[in-house]
């Protein structure tokens, strides 16, 4: 690997143009590929296997024409009757605006007897019935921006909820990502002490990662892609994108420092650092592409979208930035800020007597580190997974206002009811009709069902659809409770004995349904990552202790984020300092989708820290001086790579919706942690204290495993370049 990338380094800088030239060919096409084809995105909750998903299949099959988008207009009157002529009449020409929308298949007025039950008993608020002719995968916004618009009426509060509004309208993240982008050119500008330096990580994350959202806009039109995959991939590409570039430009400046050619220099850097931010890269999209292993399609979506930008911007840094490297040549150290001088590479000194310190008195400083993770990993013993609903979206979007107004005029149980699917068998019709009408009765009865719909027989007459009103919210802990019961106590019972078969699905079953499977799941991936992770760890550093070491030191690091994160959104800890006035559920993908993510995050650093370590336990065989010198190599650009992610993440936290806060937050605090307590004090504590034993590998595996050198060994160059012999 090393060869390879030293061959591709020099090749990028000897043809910098072509491969700028083509850079620039596939951004531009990317770019107008994803803007002709439009955003397309589509929250699917469906898990295989489960009673909400026999309840969709049994849906989508029998009744065809009411599995396309359909969502409320809601409309509510300040004062007086929202029944009277004038308000009746301007409702109507509204709703025949939105009718003349491309794609709207019907519109159902509630002043019409099909759709009489959208009036609210106290006669403020009503809403219609918008259909689409295009599925949830299909909608975009574009339509739902179109539909907001034409409903639009002087004088009365007019909202779209369901899937049209969450997508009209949508508010566009960016204030989040340019805080956290001028966080990074500060840490940068400190770091390098130079503009031109500085700038090279952010346009290299900035073209990668545009490439990579452009590529997964594409595949919304072909799969799934949940509604904040971009937004999660921006954060996870913004994030590798400035450190590998990072790690590359500190090894480059180095070269030249010591008086290495551009070109060689390029080419080396490609072979060693670009070495290790290929095998960093490649876990962190091992670790991503692993959750399509849980066979639930939201969180694989989730997984493999994050890892298209991670793997863009693996090339980025391997290929254009050599490239761009070499058009500046030695100018990569120019503007230079009034900041005082250092070596360029090398030691720092702050560093190399921290791990002298350490190295000390490890035991200390083992323990120190251990309390505090456990500490901050407390809280995740009361961990609940939930779901999220429109009450947890910004004041004044489409889909908050029409949640509360429907909430206010019908109840909160109207924003998310439960179907109940049925399958009628070779059961004879009275003898069908007659189990029908005893379900549905029973439903009625049951506590906590506000309403029950009469029984919808299928156009083919072998299957039925009762729609079920809770009297609490969809994301209310009473609806999700309400869902067991329902099955157990109500269904089950009212069809046993007879040829029907009832599933009970609706939004709160299926997040019920999937914050099950995810619970069942989540053991079995940590244990594939944790493995796959080994593997790679033991095939680079030739030992067994050190890839179960990493594994154990992740965990604590995740589980404290866990912690923070159940903390805030769960128990309101500091939930204000977050922008939210109320606890919020805790999305069940979210631990899922941390794990990955911050499981493969945390091996960058493992992997450039160790790397170091490595090489001087080779040249040296001391493994205390190996630590405390692989410290003070690593300690400065390793901690602000660290301060960057730390920036990145966190400025997502001011993003409105809470699932985005929640990832922000929680893996803030993960690489923080990972970057401090880990890296500083207990990995340095552990290997001290193991010393050669860090290094143990049976001789019987060392003669069967394949050698892989991260960041190779080259030799020095036989001529060199004239070089400036310091730089800031």
């Amino acid at each position: 690997m090393p060869g390879f990338l030293e061959r591709i380094g020099r090749a990028c800088a000897r043809h910098r143009l072509s491969v700028v030239a083509l850079w620039a060919v596939a951004l531009v096409a990317l770019g107008l590929a994803s803007s002709a084809l439009g955003t397309r995105t589509s929250d699917d909750l469906s898990l295989p296997g489960t009673g909400s998903q026999a309840a969709e299949d049994i849906f989508e099959r029998e009744f065809p024409a009411q599995t396309n988008v359909s969502s409320p207009v809601v409309f509510a009157a300040d004062s007086g009757s929202i029944e009277s002529a004038e308000h009746e009449r301007e409702i109507d020409e509204a709703l025949r605006r939105v009718a003349e929308v491309e794609h709207v298949a019907s519109v159902v007025s509630p002043f019409t007897k099909e759709g009489a039950a959208g009036l609210s008993r106290d006669g403020r608020i009503a809403y219609a019935t918008v259909t689409l002719d295009v599925g949830p995968t299909e909608l975009e916004r574009s339509t739902a921006d179109e539909i907001a618009e034409a409903a639009e009426v002087d004088g009365l509060e007019v909202a779209v909820g369901g899937l049209i509004g969450q997508q009209a309208h949508a508010p566009e993240p960016m204030d989040s990502e340019a805080i956290g982008l001028a966080a990074a050119v500060v840490i940068l500008l400190f770091t390098f002490g130079n503009v031109v330096a500085m700038g090279l990580p952010i346009i290299t994350a900035l073209l990668g990662l545009g490439a990579g959202l452009t590529l997964v806009t594409v595949l919304g039109h072909v799969i799934a892609v949940p509604t904040i995959a971009p937004t999660l991939a921006t954060m996870i590409g913004l994030g590798v994108g400035i450190d590998y570039a990072l790690f590359l430009i500190t090894r480059h400046r180095a070269n030249l420092a010591a008086g290495l050619g551009v070109e060689e220099s390029i080419a080396r850097t490609n072979g060693t650092s670009g070495a290790a931010v290929v095998f960093a890269g490649g876990t962190v999209i091992i670790a991503l592409v692993s959750l399509v292993l849980a066979n639930i399609p939201i969180v694989a979506a989730l997984g493999y979208t994050s890892a298209i930008v991670v793997a863009v911007a693996v090339l980025a840094a391997v290929t254009l930035l050599p490239a761009v490297l070499s058009l500046l040549g030695h100018r990569v150290n120019a503007l230079r800020l009034p900041l005082p001088r250092r070596a360029v590479g090398g030691e720092a000194h702050g560093w190399k007597r921290w791990g002298e310190i350490v190295a000390r008195r490890p035991w200390p400083f083992l323990l120190v580190g251990l309390v505090v993770l456990l500490a901050m990993a407390a809280p995740v013993l009361s961990l609940h997974l939930g779901q999220a609903d429109a009450s947890t979206s910004p004041k004044g979007t489409e889909s908050r206002t029409a949640f509360d107004l429907l909430a206010k005029g019908f109840g909160p149980g109207e924003n998310g009811p439960f179907i109940v699917a049925v399958e009628l068998g070779d059961a004879p019709g009275d003898e069908a009709k007659a189990a029908l009408a005893r379900l549905d009765e029973a439903l009625g009865k049951a506590d906590g069902v506000a309403s029950v719909s009469p029984p919808i027989p299928s156009a083919d007459g072998t299957a039925a659809l009762i729609t079920v009103v809770p009297t609490t919210a969809p994301a209310a802990r009473e609806t999700e409770l309400l869902v067991p019961k329902l099955r157990d106590e109500v269904i089950a019972p009212a069809v046993e004995g007879t040829d029907l078969r009832a599933y009970l699905g609706g939004q709160t079953a299926a997040a019920v349904d999937l914050a099950d499977g995810i619970s069942d799941r989540l053991p079995r991936v940590i244990l594939i990552v944790i493995a796959l992770s080994f593997v790679l760890l033991l095939l680079a550093f030739r030992s067994i202790v050190l890839p179960l070491k990493a594994a154990a030191m992740n965990l604590l690091s995740i589980g404290a984020a866990y912690g923070v994160v159940t903390l805030v959104f769960q128990e309101g800890f500091g939930v204000g300092l977050v922008g939210l006035s109320e606890t919020v559920p805790i999305v069940s993908f979210v631990p899922l989708m941390m794990f990955a993510i911050l499981f493969g995050l945390s091996m960058d650093y493992e992997v450039f820290l160790l790397s170091q370590i490595q090489e001087h336990w080779r040249e040296e065989g001391d493994a205390r001086k190996a630590v405390i010198d692989g410290i003070a190599n690593t300690g400065r650009v390793i901690t602000a790579a660290a301060l960057i992610m730390v920036c990145v993440f966190g400025s997502f936290v001011l993003n409105d919706d809470p699932t985005i806060k929640q990832f922000g937050l929680g893996m803030a605090v993960a690489v923080a942690v990972d970057a401090t307590l880990v890296r500083c004090l207990l990995v340095p504590a552990v290997m001290v204290l193991l010393g050669r034993a860090s290094w143990w590998l049976p001789g019987w595996l060392d003669r069967r495993l394949p050698h892989m050198d991260i960041e190779g060994r080259p030799e020095a160059p036989a001529a060199a370049e004239p070089a400036p012999a310091a730089a800031p």
